[in-house]
């Protein structure tokens, strides 16, 4: 059967503690990755991230955004996704000109693994893991172990073109109150789930892989959630970010070029101001579009 695209759904196990999302993205990864001619094992690395966040999101019950940063000093400099509680992302990476194959380890060097939450109401809130799993996942999972303690497991796959993921996650005690059977129930379904091969989380709907994956167990499917690549670069942000930057240097970059030019990072739009747009920024203005 044909998989689910650009998407993401919960199930639980029945009269268990253990909830579980399930992603699969291709139109959406592309869009995401289209404005940049990155390498083969960039994009499989991104696609992997992106998939994470999107899972890690539905995680968290709050309005705003989920940032997760891996950062390192090797070839692989930077990956970076942005997802909101709406389900839309983008990302970016970078990276030397001598990158090449490698696993995270070899291709990040000494890294760590950011991860921020910024509600619409609330503090900010980040937590920050060293980078030393071979794999994104066993470093995700290395997060919720240390900073969120819950158990959860994540299976990502990517082939630079379609991107997956798996998450199983322990509830507080609410159905099975004996630790021993629950203890039992999340080695058995977590067990189950370490069959799932690459090719079936990229090639796979939801409902299929489930059903593949556990055939034995009473598992509750719940709605698709859309999940889609958006910008939210804008003039208006652009020029904020101006704001905040020495007036004297602008404006000679305006005098000597005529204008100043910023680049989105994620989506390459640019946005142009000339010498009228950044004497109305500079005065607190509306910045003219």
């Amino acid at each position: 059967m044909s998989r689910t695209d650009n998407a993401v759904q919960r199930f639980i196990f029945e009269n268990t503690d253990i909830r579980g999302e399930i992603v699969s993205l291709n139109n959406s990864y592309v869009d995401a990755l289209a404005a940049h001619d990155y390498p083969e094992i960039v994009r499989r690395l991104l696609g992997e991230l992106v998939a994470s966040v999107v899972l890690l999101s539905t995680t968290l019950k709050f309005e705003g955004l989920l940032t997760l940063q891996a950062r390192g000093d090797g070839p692989l400099t930077l990956l970076m996704v942005e997802c909101t509680d709406q389900k839309s992302f983008r990302a970016v990476a970078q990276f030397r000109d001598d990158i090449s194959e490698g696993d995270l380890q070899e291709l990040l060097g000494k890294a760590s693994l950011l991860i921020t939450v910024d509600p619409v109401k609330g503090k900010r809130y980040q937590g920050i893991v060293p980078l030393e799993k071979e794999t994104l996942a066993a470093s995700l999972e290395d997060y919720f172990a240390q900073s969120v303690q819950l158990q959860t497991r994540l299976w990502l796959a990517c082939d630079g073109q379609t991107c997956g993921g798996l998450l199983l996650q322990a509830l507080p005690a609410s159905v099975e109150l004996c630790e021993d059977i629950r203890t039992e129930s999340w080695n058995r379904m977590t067990a189950l789930a370490e069959t799932v091969q690459n090719a079936e989380l990229l090639d796979l709907n939801h409902e299929t892989l489930l059903l593949r994956l556990f055939h034995e167990e009473t598992v509750r499917i719940f709605a698709k959630e859309p999940v889609r690549f958006v910008c939210t670069c804008s003039h208006e942000r652009s020029a904020k970010i101006i704001s905040t930057l020495d007036r004297k240097e602008i404006e000679s970059i305006v005098k000597e070029e005529g204008q100043v030019a910023m680049d989105c990072q994620f989506c390459n739009h640019q946005y142009v101001f000339g010498k009228e747009d950044i004497d109305s920024i500079f005065s607190e203005k509306t910045p003219i579009h």
